[in-house]
C-alpha cells in the first residue's frame, strides 16, 4: 500500500496541482488528507472539488472545525487574519460543498495500514507534535506504532523505541525532503509538512508517499506557482500578509 499523505493546503490550488502532478508520477493507491484544507487561501472550491475527484480521505483540521463553528453560530466574529479568510470562504462555499466538510472525521485509521492518522496530534485536533517534549507526551499516552498528523507544516519524524517512554525520543527535520526508512523496533509521529502553506523556510509545497511495505516515509518538495496564488490572494480581498509569506515559506 502506497499513502499519497497531504495536510494544510489552506486553499491553495496551484500548490495542489503541482503536488498532484509530481505525485501521480511516482504512484500511490489512496489518498490522505491530514486537515487543514481550507483556511487562509483563495481556492477553497477548487480544493475541495480535487479532494473530492480523488476520492480522498479528508479529515478535520483546526480551520475546518473553526469555520463550522462560524457557519452554525458557534464562534464569534474577530478581526484577525484567521476569521478574515475563514468568513470569505464560507460566502463562497456552497451548501452540499459545507454539508461534505461536515463529514469529515477526527481522525481515521485507514485500512491495509496500522496507523493513526490525526490533524495536531494522535490523541488530538488541536495539540501539535512540534516539540520532543510534546512527542514525548503522545507518545506516552497513545500506545499505537505508527501515525501520521499535520498541523506545524513542518515535514518532520519523532521516534521512539517500541518500549516504556523514557529518555530516547528523536526527532528528525525534513525540510528539503528525503526518505526516512521507520525501524522494525521504533514507534514514530510522521509530518508531511504543509502543501499550501510551508512554514520551514522553504516555500516549495510539501509532501509524503508513506510505503507500507518498505515501511519508507517519503517528504518530496515541489515548486509551484506562487505568484498565481499570491495574486488571487490579494484580488480576494484577503490580508496581504497571507500572500507575502507565500514565498518566505513562514
Amino acid at each position: 500500500m502506497r499513502l499519497l499523505l497531504l495536510s494544510d493546503i489552506h486553499a491553495n490550488q496551484p500548490a495542489l496541482t503541482a503536488v498532484l502532478r509530481d505525485a501521480a508520477v511516482r504512484g500511490f493507491d489512496q489518498v490522505i488528507h491530514l486537515g487543514d484544507a481550507l483556511g487562509y487561501g483563495p481556492h477553497p472550491r477548487e480544493v475541495l472539488s480535487t479532494l473530492r475527484a480523488l476520492n480522498a480521505t479528508c479529515l478535520l483540521g483546526n480551520h475546518e472545525q473553526m469555520l463550522l463553528a462560524y457557519a452554525d453560530g458557534r464562534r464569534p466574529g474577530a478581526s484577525s487574519v484567521v476569521a478574515a479568510a475563514l468568513l470569505w470562504q464560507l460566502e463562497e462555499l456552497t451548501p452540499a460543498e459545507l454539508a461534505w466538510v461536515r463529514t469529515w472525521p477526527d481522525g481515521t485509521d485507514p485500512p491495509g495500514v496500522d496507523a493513526r492518522c490525526r490533524h495536531g496530534t494522535p490523541l488530538s485536533l488541536d495539540d501539535y507534535t512540534d516539540s520532543i517534549t510534546a512527542a514525548r507526551d503522545a507518545f506516552t499516552r497513545w500506545p499505537g506504532r505508527l501515525a501520521f498528523v499535520g498541523h506545524t507544516h513542518l515535514p518532520a519524524v519523532y521516534a521512539t523505541l517500541k518500549a516504556p517512554v523514557g529518555e530516547w525520543i528523536k526527532h528528525q527535520a525534513l525540510t528539503e525532503g528525503g526518505a526516512y526508512l521507520v525501524p522494525p523496533a521504533a514507534r514514530v509521529i510522521l509530518n508531511p509538512g504543509s502543501v499550501g502553506q510551508p512554514r520551514d523556510g522553504n516555500p516549495q509545497a510539501s509532501y509524503a508517499l508513506y510505503d507500507s511495505v518498505r515501511g519508507s516515509f517519503e517528504v518530496v518538495r515541489v515548486p509551484y506557482d506562487v505568484a498565481r496564488t499570491q495574486e488571487a490572494i490579494l484580488a480576494a480581498g484577503l490580508p496581504p500578509v497571507l500572500a507575502a509569506r507565500l514565498a518566505i515559506g513562514k
